[in-house]
């Protein structure tokens, strides 16, 4: 018979395998309770199968599988998103991006947003919650993806969100916005990260962007344009080198009032420009 477990005694175990904050993380998702729960009752028994759960999430968090995928969530922006291995994980750094469209959105008038490549829609469905009279479109190209933004959606935006199958602009036809956010895959093809960490179980194809991590920048710049009404802003995540590149890109495209911001971390995170007019 199996030693009966505290939850603190359950904590104690799970936090030598994989440390304090991930345990409690996984004890909250077993027993769907808050921290303060478990401080409080730290002398309650878990019942055996509260206690099998938990070794499983232990045994799956030491082979390495991100915490998000197997709680399901992440908080993002103040808000939980339900994620799964079909998207990226939402990340702190990518909150730099909400953050900018927001001060160029205007806070209380009608406006149209476009979240290309929304992955979760942690982006896009962050800027809806935050500014109920924008209209934001949220596209990808995959399918799995896209189940999973509408649940997002329905949740946090369900009145001035809309989902729709694209590969990058392909459906957009010739709608025109006042802000677009992309956080697109921007990994070089063979850049070792792919294989380290986290990333060794997120979607390929959000991460991996050729040869030198460029193709769906230039992409999404190139034809930004066509599709910004006069004045609009084009915002887009990069990796940490790719600032430069980013800016002249955009300036090639013709964008104006070119800039690159940093995140937290003094990083190069976000650049974008704003259509002439």
């Amino acid at each position: 018979m199996a030693a009966v477990m505290t939850l603190a005694s359950s904590l104690a175990a799970a936090q030598a395998a994989i440390g304090r904050i991930e345990a409690r993380v996984l004890l909250r998702t077993v027993l769907r309770q808050t921290d303060a729960y478990l401080l409080a009752h730290g002398d309650d028994e878990l019942t055996a199968a509260q206690q099998q759960q938990m070794a499983a999430l232990v045994a799956r968090r030491v082979a390495g599988e991100p915490v998000a995928y197997i709680t399901g969530q992440r908080e993002f922006y103040g808000r939980e998103f339900k994620v799964t291995p079909a998207v990226l994980i939402p990340r702190p750094e990518t909150e730099l991006l909400v953050e900018l469209a927001l001060k160029r959105l205007p806070a209380a008038a009608p406006c149209s947003v476009l979240d290309l490549g929304a992955g979760s829609g942690c982006i896009g469905i962050s800027i809806a919650a935050e500014r109920a009279q924008a209209q934001v479109m949220l596209v990808d190209a995959s399918a799995a993806a896209l189940d999973i933004v509408r649940t997002n959606a329905a949740q946090w935006a369900p009145a001035n969100t809309t989902v729709l199958h694209s590969d990058w602009y392909s459906a957009i036809d010739d709608d025109h916005y006042d802000l677009m956010v992309s956080n697109p895959p921007y990994v070089a093809d063979d850049d070792v990260h792919l294989q380290q960490g986290d990333l060794r179980f997120e979607p390929r194809a959000a991460l991996a962007a050729g040869a030198d991590g460029l193709r769906d920048l230039r992409y999404i710049i190139a034809q930004a344009p066509q599709h910004l009404r006069t004045g609009g802003w084009l915002l887009l995540e990069h990796g940490f080198d790719q600032a430069e590149a980013c800016v002249r890109l955009l300036a090639a495209a013709g964008l104006l009032e070119t800039f690159s911001a940093s995140d937290l971390a003094g990083i190069p995170r976000v650049s974008g420009g704003r259509r002439a007019g």
